[in-house]
């Protein structure tokens, strides 16, 4: 539709955001393949790929957090290892030089945990679809069914194994006063005030931690203006120019922070896989509550 005035087009709040106009000039081009990244909690009773399956962007390849995960361990989701995640995306049909666009069914949830994930992998060219499958249906756009199948290529995984923070970097934190550790959880799950959804897990917060829930973030299932995601973290107490480490309930919406993060141009020191899934299973590690 042509402008009829001379008002500038709104500017994104993140230079990894696409439109839903620009993905959707671009479907028929082999080179840059939609990604539906939704995922739900257990306690939410969702099928996510049943949902893909009932529709979805056109051309679009579903990733399932579940599945491309690192097996070994309890700990849910955890990033798979590099020779895993290569062979999975290749055979969802991306590789090396296409362009990503992430999306989910919620708006901006779970895309950013995939988006994150492709990028510690070496993805270059990864974007969110600003607004996720909610705007896109809104807009009239059109949607398919089952599932796509996409010729194989080659992606070559590469693990930037530095923008992932472990316990034992947690653990460091606790002493290190350069560090931040910043929570995307509930206010309520954070004081302790809330059990957390998965079952054996002590309720609290990790000591010296701030708390900046995710959906402080998130304005009508898109990311919020640059000036309310800086006061998000600024009111919570989080110096923006000091190192920051992101984590919340198992690492999904850990990566909602890293994404609002990075739209104010500040790369986060890294990402807690393991979360509190991890930290709040361990009765060795100290808790706080409040």
């Amino acid at each position: 539709m042509l402008r009829t005035d001379n008002t500038p087009p709104p500017t994104p709040t993140s230079r990894w955001l696409v439109s839903t106009d620009w993905l959707a000039e671009r479907l028929r081009d082999p080179h840059v393949i939609a990604v539906d990244a939704s995922y739900f909690l257990p306690t939410q009773k969702r099928d996510a790929h049943a949902e893909y399956r009932n529709g979805h962007i056109p051309g679009a390849v579903f990733f399932d957090i579940e599945a491309v995960s690192d097996h070994s361990t309890d700990l849910p989701h955890m990033l798979p290892g590099q020779t895993q995640f290569g062979q999975v995306v290749g055979e969802l049909g991306i590789g090396d030089g296409d362009t990503v666009v992430v999306y989910d069914s919620v708006g901006l949830f779970s895309a950013a945990r995939v988006w994150w994930t492709f990028r510690v992998f070496g993805a270059k060219s990864v974007f969110i679809l600003d607004g996720g499958l909610p705007k896109w249906k809104s807009e009239g756009r059109p949607v398919e069914t089952g599932d796509t199948k996409r010729p194989p290529k080659k992606f070559v995984a590469e693990m930037n194994v530095g923008a992932v923070a472990l316990l034992d970097d947690m653990r460091m934190a606790q002493t290190d006063d350069s560090v931040q550790i910043v929570d995307a959880r509930s206010a309520e799950r954070f004081a302790g005030r809330m059990p957390e959804p998965r079952p054996g897990l002590r309720s609290g917060h990790m000591p010296r931690s701030f708390n900046v829930p995710y959906d402080q973030l998130i304005e009508n299932g898109r990311l919020a203006p640059r000036d309310q995601v800086t006061a998000a973290f600024t009111s919570a107490g989080v110096d923006l120019d000091k190192p920051i480490i992101t984590s919340c309930g198992s690492g999904v919406t850990a990566a909602i922070l890293t994404f609002a993060l990075e739209s104010l141009g500040k790369e986060p020191k890294g990402l807690y896989d393991g979360s509190w899934a991890e930290w709040g299973s361990r009765p060795d590690l100290p808790i706080e509550r409040g």
